[in-house]
């Protein structure tokens, strides 16, 4: 599906996506809670949510969808062997330490992008805790085979924590208890919401030091609801939108969130754009634009909205972090500097920082390489560029905000197929 986006004037409301991230660690946690029906409110039903829920019912929980809300009941029967994780890093690394728990055998498999991505960090630890995991080469797809005992382990989260996050909801409910030791601790941010949504669930995990958890094992998950954020990162687009062509208003977003891309409010701030936090209300208003500098590496999804914002910024904006975004849907760096510059956009990669040269761009056609944010990125971009920007498969928006170019239109975006 081709989308065509054209210059446009913004201005309006949306509500904010479900927090992906959030959605599948919710997920997971109630898969694990036995003996309590588990409501999850405002759920995301993006394409890597509805991966989570396939694997939940995989695993034999009950899953039932009602008026926003989903309801999950652990079961102690498995209904296969695979658990298919689409496109999803996060939800093969996540439901691999999950899926360890159980005595079975399963493979964590999936499709695109996701077969590309490393995930040879996992197979050490979850030998070191008592589970059997096998990889192709270090890539997908997974086999493990519990179950996890539990035990002392040292973690590669360097790259990701997103494997972090499945050891820490799945450790509680291992028969012993697990000293996990982490050397260099990179998404600290992810790392606390995943902490603040298992004690929320009544398990305590003891952070003695930085990069080292201790796991009492045994523990049961006792929380029979979860709400589901606003998510930043998907908010972030719409917010960039309005800097620069108008005004939008975001609505369900949680300011003191521990999401790492509630940043973008500072982004904004630096590049001189208007922003107002009322409530759970972000507004961001366009005015004159300048150069600013950022340091991404604890929230590197912002890279695709503020290098498109930075487009249109006099001055060279340079945005540190890129080591961070070689293994996402993308190799973010290289297809950010490919295509905007197809654009017209001056990107250059320098060490570690991405350094954009702002100015007008033409507009013209861009593929966003099968990744999502780099559809919306170039959606954004074409609000301000001098002619339409066709971006190419823009139907992979749906990995985590499928309602995005809807709401693009709904504030003013200039969208047609």
């Amino acid at each position: 599906m081709r989308k065509y986006v054209g210059p446009s004037r913004i201005e309006g409301e949306a509500e904010a996506p479900p927090s992906k991230s959030l959605m599948l660690r919710a997920v997971a946690a109630a898969v694990l809670t036995e003996g309590l029906a588990v409501t999850i409110r405002n759920p995301s039903f993006c394409a890597d949510a509805e991966a989570a829920l396939g694997i939940a019912a995989v695993l034999g929980a009950d899953v039932r969808r009602g008026p926003g809300a989903v309801v999950i009941a652990a079961g102690a029967h498995p209904a296969g062997k695979t658990l298919f994780c689409g496109e999803s890093g996060l939800c093969l690394r996540l439901f691999a330490a999950v899926a360890a728990l159980r005595p079975g055998e399963f493979v964590l498999d999936g499709r695109g992008t996701l077969m590309s991505r490393p995930v040879s960090m996992i197979e050490g630890p979850l030998r070191d805790l008592g589970a059997r995991c096998e990889t192709r080469n270090g890539l997908a797809p997974v086999l493990v085979r519990g179950p996890l005992l539990g035990g002392r382990t040292v973690v590669d989260a360097a790259l990701s924590s997103q494997f972090l996050t499945g050891l820490l909801i799945a450790l509680p409910r291992a028969r012993g208890d697990s000293e996990v030791v982490v050397p260099e601790l990179k998404s600290r941010a992810y790392v606390e919401m995943t902490l603040d949504l298992i004690r929320r669930a009544g398990v305590e995990i003891e952070g003695e030091a930085p990069g080292v958890f201790r796991i009492r094992g045994g523990q049961a998950y006792d929380n029979a609801a979860y709400t589901v954020e606003g998510d930043w990162s998907g908010a972030a687009f719409l917010l960039v939108a309005g800097a620069l062509a108008g005004e939008v208003r975001l609505l369900g977003l949680n300011p003191e969130s521990l999401q790492a891309d509630r940043a973008v409010c500072e982004a904004l701030e630096r590049c001189g754009a208007g922003v107002t936090v009322t409530g759970s209300t972000v507004e961001a208003r366009s005015r004159d634009l300048r150069a600013f500098a950022m340091d991404l590496t604890d929230s590197p999804d912002l890279f695709p909205p503020l290098a498109a914002l930075a487009c249109f910024c006099p001055g060279t904006t340079r945005l540190a972090g890129i080591d961070r975004l070689r293994y996402k849907e993308s190799d973010r760096a290289a297809v950010l500097q490919a295509e905007f510059g197809r654009l017209g956009a001056d990107i250059r990669l320098e060490g570690n920082t991405m350094a954009v040269r702002g100015g007008p761009l033409a507009g013209g056609t861009a593929d966003p390489r099968g990744d999502h944010r780099m559809a919306m990125a170039l959606a954004v971009a074409g609000l301000r560029a001098g002619k339409e920007v066709v971006i190419e498969k823009a139907e992979c928006v749906d990995k985590s905000y499928p309602r995005f170019f809807e709401d693009l239109a709904a504030v003013g975006g200039r969208i047609h197929e």
